[in-house]
C-alpha cells in the first residue's frame, strides 16, 4: 500500500526560507545604497543653492560670505545654521535627515562649499565654478 503525503518536506521548506533570506539581503543592500546616494545628491543640491546664495551675497556686499577664517573649514551644525540664515534666506535646508553638515570658506576671489557626512568619511567640495570633488564617497 502506498501512502500519499500532502505536505512539504523539511528540506523543501528550508530551501525556500534560504532563498527568501538571500533575496531579502540583496534588497536591503540595494536600499541602503539608494538611501546613501539620495542623501549625497541632496547635499549637492543644497550646495548648489548655497552657490546661488553666494552670488547674491556678493552682489549685495562686494565680498563672499565666509563662516570660517581661511580657505578651508570644518562643518558643524552651527555653521550650517549660519549658512541658512545668511545665504538661504532662513530656510531650513540643511536638516539632520540629509546626513551632511556644510560650511563655506573663501579667499580673496573665490569660495568653496564643503560638506562632510555625519558619522562617515564622505567629504564633498564644490568650487565657485560648480565642480564637485568627492573624497571617500
Amino acid at each position: 500500500m502506498t501512502s500519499k503525503s500532502s505536505g512539504f518536506t523539511l528540506i523543501e521548506l528550508l530551501v525556500v526560507v534560504a532563498i527568501l533570506g538571500i533575496i531579502a539581503a540583496i534588497g536591503i543592500m540595494s536600499y541602503n545604497g539608494y538611501v546613501g546616494s539620495a542623501k549625497k545628491r541632496s547635499a549637492e543640491n543644497v550646495m548648489q543653492q548655497i552657490s546661488l546664495g553666494q552670488t547674491e551675497f556678493y552682489s549685495d556686499n562686494g565680498f563672499y560670505y565666509r563662516d570660517d577664517t581661511g580657505t578651508s573649514c570644518n562643518p558643524t551644525s552651527t555653521t550650517s545654521t549660519a549658512i541658512e540664515t545668511n545665504l538661504l534666506g532662513g530656510t531650513d535646508s540643511i536638516t539632520s535627515e540629509m546626513g551632511y553638515e556644510l560650511c563655506v570658506a573663501n579667499d580673496a576671489t573665490n569660495y568653496k562649499v564643503f560638506a562632510k557626512e555625519n558619522g562617515g568619511n564622505c567629504e564633498i567640495t564644490m568650487t565657485a565654478l560648480g565642480a564637485f570633488v568627492r573624497t571617500n564617497c
